[in-house]
């Protein structure tokens, strides 16, 4: 037992250890990277995770289209939104933050998470969707921007063109500042997103005190009556108006602002410590902007009534109202809105002027300023996280004809070329010029990866993977599996076909890199789930007693080398197919520790599904027997033997007759 037994230990040591140098994938992140010349910018997880991800989540959504989202969908629906979104991004931190302390994070931020989590299949994919989702809402964030410039062109008589032409003009212009901005480098982006960061927390503050202002008569002409509990009580229902006007519609446009928790993982490559910046910013990013959005919807909700005219004539005298003409909560403090009302054709209030924070606020000007804050910063953000993501794919190869995007360039390892190709999908979106068209766009493409992260974390979970020993604890694989289910049926919710076109990139994707099988090697959970699986249907198997009608012939043919003897190989497996155990044997006379690999990719390159097992010994009888008794495990073992027609039996010795013979016996 011992001479049949030892010289297989060194085999499998040196295998495994040939193999993973020569992978493609693994010994990159497990590898100690050289030390550099000029060590590049690192940051921390206040500045290069907590701040990104609020400003990223304090977008356009929050100044433009949160009081009117809470006019349609009233406080209550508008709450449940906001909470709705919270679990779901709180549940895929929480699986962000296991996956990013179970080992080294390097660049590719969300493809990288997933990637080494599910393998190349999934993760690839993702970094195509993920990546694309980030140039889209790029264009998003600076169309907000755009809507606001144009409104000010209106208010001072400066339109260059017409309102949407407006809008694709300052689009362009702006993105194109923003890219230089991005281009300088990141510690240069760095800077500008705290001078964002700080801008925003002073509009709140200049918000929330302009909600204690008593109201002018000119403000109340638009609307704004401070806080009331009769408008509080009439904001608290729903009143849906328009296309979109359902709570499935108003949960599409509001979730993009959601999406900003990726924004410190998408820079992961440019932390000081990702496994401890990535949990601690992402986390407390979501709480502390869950309570802002909910605190202003409250808030706006309960000093704004839906409708008003603008006109500070349009009060409750004589010559403008006749008794029981006044509808409307304006009509209790002494304003008739009932025209525009009923015509629907207000354009101040809750329901129609996108800037009705700017109105309510103290200083308008600080809400304006917020606003340009907001989105540029979640814009830059965007900006940022889109090419690294996707040059991270495209050095994985994974993909034809995207090879020509991995270079980077500086001591950062800039990805320039895929800056470009962001800049210009980010431009063909703004020329959509409409706010509303594109958020639901950019909503199923993060859902989906919300769905991908959950899911990774739950698989990892449980296939008991080795690897996988995260050292955040405050995460459960059922929660992780209940954020992936949510996200899936909420994007069929909100728009199904588009639901099924995310899904049908994804399987077109998976499909094309299981069929290619790319020289990669992450250890991934689907390689610890497919053991697990292996093993328990072997074991379960142990159990079964044989019977003639399942006899299949489990053929261990002595072929040597399989490629020196194809065609007594090509005959087993023309009747083994892929229903029956195949093991092609071989005897060494030497210790060839090198030569399994090789073997079995010619086996599979002739598309035969076969193991390949040899021992070292210089007797071919005792060789042949010792794999007869050790080929195999439990009931996956072989009872045919096949070996070739001996041609020299003439000519040669009788001792390699007697081992021939004794082999058949």
């Amino acid at each position: 037992v011992m001479y049949l037994t030892f010289p297989l230990f060194p085999v499998l040591f040196m295998q495994s250890s040939h193999d993973s140098s020569t992978k493609d994938g693994e010994d990159k992140d497990v590898e100690a990277d050289e030390e550099p010349e000029t060590e590049p910018v690192r940051f921390g997880w206040v500045t290069g995770v907590m701040i990104r991800c609020m400003l990223n989540i304090w977008g356009v959504i929050l100044y433009l289209r949160l009081p009117w989202i809470t006019a349609q969908a009233g406080i209550g629906l508008t709450w449940l939104i906001i909470i709705m979104s919270s679990i779901v991004t709180s549940i895929t931190g929480l699986s962000i933050s296991a996956i990013s302390t179970n080992g080294k994070v390097k660049a590719g931020g969300t493809y990288f998470l997933i990637s080494r989590s599910l393998g190349p299949e999934l993760g690839g994919s993702i970094g195509l969707l993920f990546s694309f989702a980030n140039a889209v809402a790029v264009a998003m964030h600076v169309v907000g921007f755009s809507e606001t410039v144009k409104d000010l062109l209106v208010e001072t008589d400066s339109i260059m063109s017409d309102p949407v032409n407006d809008i694709r003009i300052v689009g362009v212009i702006t993105v194109t500042g923003l890219m230089g901005i991005a281009l300088a480098g990141m510690e240069w982006e760095a800077k500008a997103q705290v001078v964002f960061f700080f801008v925003i927390m002073v509009s709140f503050v200049n918000y929330f005190v302009g909600t204690l202002i008593p109201a002018s008569p000119e403000r109340m002409a638009k609307g704004y009556f401070s806080y009331r509990g009769d408008i509080f009580l009439e904001n608290i229902g729903p009143e849906w108006r328009g296309e979109t006007g359902s709570f499935f519609g108003m949960f599409s446009i509001f979730f993009p602002s959601a999406t900003g928790i990726l924004a410190g993982a998408n820079i992961s490559g440019d932390l000081k410590d990702p496994a401890v910046a990535i949990p601690q910013g992402t986390l407390m990013a979501i709480f502390l902007t869950t309570l802002t959005y909910l605190a202003i919807a409250a808030t706006i909700g309960s000093c704004v009534i839906r409708d008003a005219t603008g006109s500070i004539n349009d009060t409750l005298g004589a010559g403008n109202f006749t008794g029981g003409e006044c509808a409307g909560l304006g009509c209790n403090y002494g304003w008739n809105f009932t025209e525009c009302t009923l015509a629907g054709t207000c354009e101040y209030g809750l329901a129609n002027d996108y800037q009705t924070m700017s109105m309510v606020s103290a200083f308008s000007p600080l809400i304006t300023a917020g606003i340009f804050a907001a989105t540029l910063s979640s814009a830059l953000a965007c900006l940022v996280s889109a090419p690294k993501v996707f040059q991270c794919l495209c050095q994985d190869n994974l993909y034809p004809l995207i090879g020509f995007f991995a270079k980077g360039y500086g001591k950062n390892q800039e990805p320039l070329r895929a800056y470009a190709l962001t800049f210009i999908l980010a431009v063909a979106f703004i020329l959509i010029a409409e706010l509303n068209t594109i958020a639901p766009i950019i909503s199923n493409f993060f859902l989906c990866s919300y769905a991908l992260i959950n899911f990774s974390c739950f698989h990892a979970t449980i296939t008991k993977s080795p690897g996988w020993r995260p050292s955040f604890r405050y995460f459960s694989k059922w929660t992780a599996l209940f954020g992936a289910i949510i996200s899936v049926v909420i994007m069929f919710l909100l728009n199904w076909w588009s639901a099924l076109i995310v899904v049908g990139i994804i399987f077109v994707s998976l499909a094309y890199v299981t069929y290619k099988k790319p020289e990669v090697n992450w250890g991934s959970s689907v390689q610890a789930g497919s053991y697990q699986m292996a093993l328990s249907h072997a074991m379960s198997l142990s159990d079964v007693e044989d019977h003639v009608k399942n006899f299949r012939p489990q053929c261990l043919v002595l072929s040597g080398p399989p490629n020196f003897r194809p065609a007594l190989v090509d005959f087993v497996a023309a009747f083994t197919k892929t229903v029956s155990l195949m093991i092609c044997g071989n005897v060494a006379e030497v210790r060839v520790y090198l030569q399994a690999g090789e073997q079995l990719r010619w086996l599979n390159a002739r598309k035969i599904r076969s193991f390949y097992n040899f021992i070292t010994t210089g007797n071919l009888r005792a060789g042949a027997t010792s794999l007869m008794q050790v080929s195999g495990l439990g009931r996956l073992k072989p009872n045919t033997v096949v070996l070739g027609y001996k041609h020299n039996w003439q000519t040669d010795s009788p001792q390699n007759m007697e081992n021939y013979v004794g082999i058949i016996q």
